[in-house]
């Protein structure tokens, strides 16, 4: 089945599939010719190896960083300066919120003890749900790509889709807003899904995982109360401008940055279900962004495509490991366009994506977005 693309090429067929002598030069949806333990194989042995003091050396440089910006600014407290502080501390949440994730997939240290109370003490502090959360995102590694099964940024199926209301959908689809969607999926998952990532008896757990979740979740009030208690004793705006403004910046990197590894590619790219799945074939739909100064502030957590096929691989080797398997993933690699010191052109694939991937359709078990033409038609909510 060969990808459909918005974006003519010259010499493709208007539907950016590159044609050589009207034949299909690559189809990302075919069965690749290598097995995962092959990627494995060519990742050099030291890649694998956690340092935990390497690991907690990002934690103190963040944490002082994080730190030193509030100091700052609450002592200079200058609102021609308030703007910058915002956006340069919510990314700096985002760089906190990405130790916590290699603390979920154990590849910031070897030790679970150690892994979940860093986890939990990151995570907490920018009002994430540590388990709740570890738990949702192992569900999207195991299943990334699987329309039926996969947790983040899946997407919907043509019957979900057009049972939406046009508040939904604009909800869902005009930027900015699905930029700002990650507290409310906490809460109540994706359209056609179930569940919350705070109670422990939700969908998204088993049994065993109950205790686990409660604890995030008393960690993430305790978190809520601190907040509200700093609210009372130093005034409502001045936790808003220190500690409220940059985690809205967070949540926007978070959702910006986990739907881009996953959509907005130049060539539509893959999704599956039934037996087309698989482990190996889901991995490498993901996509490597380049993030120009970012990439280092947010520890190369743009280098995807690796970490999600093996993310027990901490994120300092994630580079070397991806140059390494790049000879045996060939054009399955997809090279990401090089960024200047800010990534501006990432917001162009994010806006077209949005304005493209709507649906894919119900049947199949290969399937790419499909857009609808009329998605802003006003109409009613549509009845059960």
């Amino acid at each position: 089945m060969s990808p459909p693309n918005s974006m003519a090429n010259a010499n493709g067929d208007g539907n950016g599939v590159l044609m050589n002598g009207g034949r299909v030069d690559f189809d990302p949806s075919e069965a690749p010719p290598f097995k995962i333990a092959d990627i494995r194989a060519a990742i050099p042995p030291h890649c694998w190896v956690k340092n935990p003091w390497r690991s907690m050396s990002y934690v103190l440089r963040d944490a002082i960083v994080v730190l030193g910006f509030a100091f700052a600014a609450a002592k200079l407290d200058n609102w021609a300066l308030w703007p910058l502080y915002w956006v340069a501390q919510g990314t700096m949440f985002w760089a906190i919120f990405v130790l916590g994730h290699d603390c979920g997939h154990g590849s910031f240290s070897d030790s679970r003890v150690l892994n979940n109370v860093v986890g939990h003490i990151l995570h907490s502090s920018i009002l994430v749900p540590y388990h709740g959360w570890r738990i949702s995102h192992k569900t999207h590694h195991q299943n990334h790509g699987n329309v039926e099964k996969d947790e983040s940024w899946v997407p919907l199926p043509e019957k979900v889709y057009k049972e939406l209301d046009t508040s939904t959908k604009f909800m869902r689809f005009t930027i900015p807003l699905p930029m700002f969607a990650y507290p409310v999926y906490l809460w109540t998952r994706s359209p056609g899904k179930k569940g919350s990532h705070f109670n422990p008896y939700s969908d998204l757990f088993a049994p065993h995982e109950r205790q686990a979740v409660l604890i995030s979740t008393l960690c993430w009030t305790s978190m809520v109360l601190l907040l509200l208690y700093s609210s009372f004793l130093f005034g409502f705006l001045p936790v808003l401008k220190i500690y409220g403004l940059p985690y809205l910046i967070f949540v926007a990197w978070l959702d910006m940055v986990t739907y881009l590894h996953h959509h907005g590619y130049e060539q539509k790219l893959p999704w599956y279900r039934g037996k087309e799945w698989s482990y190996l074939r889901g991995g490498l739909t993901t996509v490597d962004r380049d993030y120009g100064i970012i990439n280092n502030i947010h520890h190369d957590i743009g280098t995807h495509v690796i970490h999600h096929l093996f993310p027990q691989i901490p994120h300092y080797h994630l580079i070397e490991a991806t140059k390494a398997a790049k000879p045996v993933l060939g054009k399955y690699y997809r090279e990401p366009k090089k960024s200047g010191a800010f990534p501006w052109h990432l917001f162009g694939y994010l806006v077209r994506s949005l304005g493209e991937d709507h649906y894919v359709s119900d049947t199949g078990e290969v399937v790419f977005y499909q857009s609808d033409p009329e998605i802003f038609t006003f109409s009613k909510p549509k009845s059960n």
